[in-house]
Formats: C-alpha cells, sequence, structure tokens
C-alpha cells in the first residue's frame, strides 16, 4: 500500500506536452494495490483512493486518446472527455471481479471519447441511433483502407455490423459531405463564384403561386375574423373592436366607464370573447 502515496494529486495545467510527459512518469499499481485502493474507495468512500486510482491509469487515457486524432478535434479535449469517462470507471468499478482496473475503464474512456466526437465532428450530428453509432466509428476506419467502397464491400461491412446496406451507404455519403455555412464566410474570394447556399438557393417569397397562396390564406384568415366576431354579443365584439381592432385603441378603465361596471369585468368579458374566437376560428 506504499505505492500510491507517491502518486501526486494534480498535473500541469497550460501545456499539453508537459501534462502528457508527467502522465506517463506516475507510478503504476500492482493488483494488489490497486485492489486495496478500490476497495477503500467501495467500503469507505475514500477520495484519496479514488484520485490515486484515476492519476495511475491517466497514460491509457492519452493512450486511446491519441487513436482519435484524425478526427480533427483537440487532444487536450478527447483527453478531457476520456479522463471523464476513467473517472466513472473507477466509480463502478468493483475490485472482487478478478479483472484490473484498465480493463474495465476501456469502455467507460472510450464511450465518453465517442459521445464528444458525435457531439463536436460536425455541425449537423451524423450518428443518432445505436447502430449509426457503431457505424461511424467502424466505416470511418474502413474508409480509410478503402476509400469508396465497392458493392460487395458495402454488404460485407453490413453483415459484420448487422445493418442493412441502405444504412451503409447513407453513412458513407454522410462521411464524405461536409459542413457549409449557409451565408459563406469572412474569407470566401468576393471576386469569384459564391459556393454558399444562399447565393443559390431559390427565393420564393415572389414567386407568383407563393403570392397567390398568401394572399389566399391572408384572406381567408380574414372572413374567419369576422365570422367569428359575428358570432359574439354585440357588447363583446364591441369592446374586441375598440380594444384591439381600432386604429386608437381604449383602456379597459375607458369601457369600464362606458359601461357603468368594473375594469375587472371589461377584461374578464375580453378573456370571455377571446376564448370563444379562437374556438370559432379554429372550428
Amino acid at each position: 500500500m506504499g505505492k500510491q502515496l507517491a502518486i501526486p494529486m494534480t498535473l500541469p495545467t497550460g501545456n499539453m506536452d508537459a501534462y502528457i510527459s508527467a502522465a506517463f512518469q506516475l507510478p503504476m499499481l500492482s493488483a494488489e494495490e490497486e485492489h486495496d485502493l478500490a476497495v477503500s474507495l467501495r467500503d469507505r468512500n475514500d477520495l484519496a483512493a479514488a484520485r490515486a486510482l484515476v492519476m495511475s491509469h491517466l497514460r491509457f487515457v492519452v493512450k486511446i486518446a491519441r487513436g482519435y486524432s484524425g478526427y480533427g478535434l483537440p487532444q487536450s479535449d478527447l483527453i478531457q472527455e476520456g479522463t471523464l469517462g476513467l473517472m466513472k470507471a473507477v466509480r463502478r468499478f468493483d475490485p472482487d471481479m478478478g479483472v484490473r482496473l484498465v480493463s474495465f475503464a476501456v469502455h467507460w474512456i472510450k464511450a465518453e471519447i465517442h459521445e464528444y466526437i458525435l457531439r463536436n465532428w460536425r455541425i449537423v450530428k451524423v450518428a443518432t441511433t445505436k447502430a449509426q453509432r457503431k457505424l461511424f466509428f467502424n466505416l470511418r476506419s474502413a474508409k480509410k483502407r478503402l476509400g469508396w467502397f465497392s458493392r460487395q464491400e458495402v454488404e460485407q461491412v453490413a453483415e459484420d455490423l448487422g445493418v442493412k446496406p441502405e444504412t451503409v451507404l447513407e453513412m458513407e455519403s454522410r462521411l464524405s459531405n461536409y459542413d457549409l455555412a449557409y451565408d459563406g464566410t469572412d474569407s470566401d474570394d468576393d471576386d469569384g463564384p459564391s459556393i454558399a447556399p444562399a447565393a443559390y438557393l431559390p427565393d420564393l417569397r415572389h414567386e407568383p403561386s407563393m403570392l397567390i397562396e398568401r394572399a389566399d390564406n391572408a384572406e381567408t384568415e380574414r372572413d374567419g375574423l369576422y365570422t367569428a366576431l359575428e358570432s359574439l354579443d354585440a357588447r363583446s365584439r364591441d369592446i374586441l373592436q375598440r380594444r384591439w381592432l381600432n386604429e386608437n385603441k381604449e383602456t379597459l378603465h375607458d369601457l369600464a366607464a362606458e359601461y357603468g361596471v368594473s375594469a375587472e369585468r371589461i377584461r374578464q368579458i375580453e378573456a370571455a370573447a377571446m376564448k370563444k374566437l379562437r374556438s370559432s376560428m379554429a372550428a
């Protein structure tokens, strides 16, 4: 139980190379030391033991995170996410399972890194279901070796991963595309043709059929409003007209003085008329 006491509780921050170097210099625990620390954490909630378990396994987080360097995301972020996975694994680790912590923690470390990559690799999320997530990582690895798939390769990947060939083709298409800002970027060449969607997507606001449709909808809504107003009693209709439809709108107190009731009563009449109006227009 002596070696874990030599493990520092912090590592240098601000410089990733120094952090990684320090992580690889941390002493590794023997199976007995690891078991004793895990028992102390489980039975006594010993946070010092938890820190020692985490610190002694940071080198494995770094090694795993390096395997995902091809996704174009900061290595520091990948290591940070992997460390979160390691911490979750330490909390859930049962020293009586008969396996070393590193074997147990690999799943948790990769799961956190995978989730981070899926959230940040593209603006538009490329994988949402469990099958798509599995396909994303396996397919990207395969494409590095094979490039575009033949039909036979698509069917083989689909069989290996237990998905439909159409799902493989869809994910291959997603991996081959890239995000594009709608309005382009400041670095776009002003003299050349713009490739931003805003430059070539059609503007349908003044298209004749759209203008006719909007005018027809406006007329239908207007007719519906007047029909609904006619269904109200004269007082309710007058209150709504003067409170909402006239150019010079009147206050609750003005109408209350005219009808000889309280302002609260005018508000109640107005609310009931509005409810009836909405019901009539929705019918």
